[in-house]
């Protein structure tokens, strides 16, 4: 059950309208990194965790958090919009082209439909999308893909504040970036304590019986490329992180096998074979009578 209280984690309110510098926030809107795309993703985990305790409610915690993220933005990008300078875009190209570049910055939609409002897309207009979010069922994996989004989202939201002289949205942005800090750190600590616990494990999933794999390429660094400079890393030698095995390098594959002849499809996809037509066509037409 949520509950709305109409008040914001943190003030969010720029010192003057630029509606280029609102396309650009959209980003961490809607984009794939961006707080709808979190948000979505700690609730979905959440919903899907099977064990109760404080997994589960860091999840809904955080999730809850991230809406409030959501809103900030939202609320941000509307004050941004608002009482932004319309110009004509025909004489802005015709009398001055830094004008005509800085409207050609700006999204018309956030005008023509979201009537000077935040909408859910990224800064190229693209509709955010579920198939954006991770959610495996499995809290190693989700944890470990969950600081991933709390980097990148961290790394675009340090970008867009080189990117703007507003104290006001770089004083957001500052507030953002400190709680990207933190949900970093809380999800590699979580990672760790599943680890510690004996939880969860690598490799993911650390429950599939080892014996079913390969083993012998388990710990194989195989360079598919000409730079050799790899075989320096601490992947190329030594123990692995999963206290399971050693590395060793190799230049290319250790295993080969020979290609298989190729197949045969139906012909009535009509793929080109290597079967004359009239051929293919009457494998189709009987086909077609004997219905296999």
């Amino acid at each position: 059950m949520f509950f709305h209280r109409q008040e914001l984690q943190f003030k969010s309110t720029p010192t003057k309208p630029d509606a280029a510098y609102a396309r650009k926030l959209q980003e961490v809107l809607g984009g794939q990194y961006g707080e709808i795309t979190v948000a979505m993703q700690y609730g979905f985990q959440a919903w899907n965790t099977k064990i109760p305790g404080k997994y589960k409610d860091l999840l809904f915690g955080i999730g809850a958090e991230e809406f409030g993220h959501v809103e900030m933005l939202a609320i941000m990008i509307a004050q941004l919009l608002e009482d932004a300078p319309a110009t004509d875009t025909e004489s802005a190209v015709d009398s001055d082209p830094v004008i005509a570049a800085v409207i050609g910055q700006t999204d018309v939609q956030h005008a023509i439909v979201a009537g000077a409002g935040a909408r859910p897309v990224d800064s190229n207009g693209n509709p955010w999308q579920g198939s954006y979010i991770t959610c495996s069922g499995n809290l190693l994996a989700d944890f470990t893909a969950n600081a991933n989004a709390e980097m990148q989202g961290r790394l675009q939201v340090a970008r867009l504040y080189h990117m703007t002289d507003d104290h006001g949205v770089k004083d957001l942005l500052s507030f953002l970036l400190a709680r990207d800090t933190m949900h970093q750190n809380q999800w590699l600590a979580a990672a760790a304590e599943l680890r510690a616990e004996g939880a969860e494990d690598l490799p993911v999933p650390s429950n599939f019986p080892l014996s079913k794999e390969h083993r012998e390429v388990s710990y194989q660094y195989l360079n598919f490329s000409d730079g050799p400079a790899a075989a320096e890393g601490s992947w190329a030698s030594g123990p692995s992180p999963d206290g399971k095995g050693e590395f060793t390098y190799h230049d290319g594959p250790t295993t080969s096998a020979p290609m298989p002849p190729p197949v045969t499809p139906d012909p009535r996809l009509y793929g080109t074979t290597a079967d004359p037509n009239l051929i293919e066509k009457a494998k189709a037409a009987i086909k077609d009578v004997t219905g296999n």
